[in-house]
């Protein structure tokens, strides 16, 4: 049976990077760390994380952070009912940016009202990568693109988010000759420069690839911002947008839309804290999703 001791060293040197960082945040010596560390790797028969640089989980040591996030999670539920209490656990959660900008406001809302409700831990990810925290182990859940389930977890589809591709007048006034885009010439605003769809889905169906000039505005709100400033064009979020095409502060390119189904995946574990932060992410997803 797997230690508690070695995956809680585990968890440590990973989240701090180093032997020495996880030794002062578990109050032990850097030897006991690497004596931890080696004894697990022994058990398992595979190396679970890297020496040099900044340490790193392998293949094996995802698995395993994995597990040992899960076990923190029961063991602060079961403690949680023991006490009498809710339980003070942590839930680390992955969620795209444009979800953490809009509607998932209302789940950290939700948490706010709960004196004792779990910590929240949000890593911000694009949402065809956040499946990849809860293989490497680093997330209970996420908010994610991905219906396949990750091996341990269970899926459940949330709604769409639509995207419309918008610029504001003056951006239109010059791009824009005898009632026909100059795509190939047009800037792009983009989140990131190799993870964000949203644009070039729009010109792939034009049949254009690459070549526009691209701005990179890594921030959903900074994003959202440039836009509105004329800076480029960019599919915004329909909640972001509200009533700026109706009062005339936006126009639509197209009308193209672009729609990001979204399902939240998370561990298969029964706690109150998993499911009480399911219910809450199901409840402002009705709201605020197709």
């Amino acid at each position: 049976m797997l230690s508690g001791h070695h995956l809680e060293t585990l968890v440590a040197v990973v989240e701090e990077e180093s032997f020495g960082a996880a030794a002062a945040r578990l109050r032990i010596t850097q030897s006991a760390v690497s004596q931890r560390i080696r004894a697990l790797e022994q058990q398992v028969g595979h190396v679970v994380v890297t020496r040099e640089g900044p340490c790193r989980p392998t293949a094996q040591g995802e698995v395993l952070l994995g597990l040992a996030r899960g076990v923190a999670s029961l063991e602060a539920d079961a403690l949680g009912r023991l006490a009498g209490d809710a339980p003070s656990t942590v839930l680390d959660v992955g969620v795209n940016a444009d979800s953490l900008a809009t509607w998932f406001r209302d789940v950290i809302s939700r948490v706010a009202a709960e004196p004792d409700g779990p910590l929240l831990r949000l890593v911000v990810d694009d949402e065809h990568h956040t499946a990849d925290l809860l293989r490497a182990g680093s997330v209970l859940g996420a908010i994610t693109t991905d219906p396949e389930p990750v091996q341990g977890c269970s899926v459940e589809y949330l709604g769409t988010m639509r995207y419309l591709p918008v610029c504001t007048p003056a951006y239109a006034e010059r791009w824009r000759a005898g009632g026909r885009w100059r795509w190939r010439e047009m800037p792009i605003v983009q989140y990131d420069l190799r993870k964000d769809e949203l644009q070039t889905r729009v010109l792939h169906r034009r049949g254009i690839e690459g070549g526009p000039p691209m701005h990179r505005i890594p921030s959903s709100e900074a994003f959202a911002h440039a836009v509105r400033a004329g800076l480029g064009w960019g599919s915004l979020p329909e909640a972001d947008i509200g009533d700026a095409i109706d009062r005339g502060t936006l126009l639509r390119l197209t009308d193209d839309t672009v729609d990001v189904k979204l399902y939240w995946q998370s561990w298969r574990l029964h706690t109150r804290a998993v499911g009480w932060l399911t219910d809450a992410i199901h409840a402002a997803a009705a709201i605020h999703l197709r």
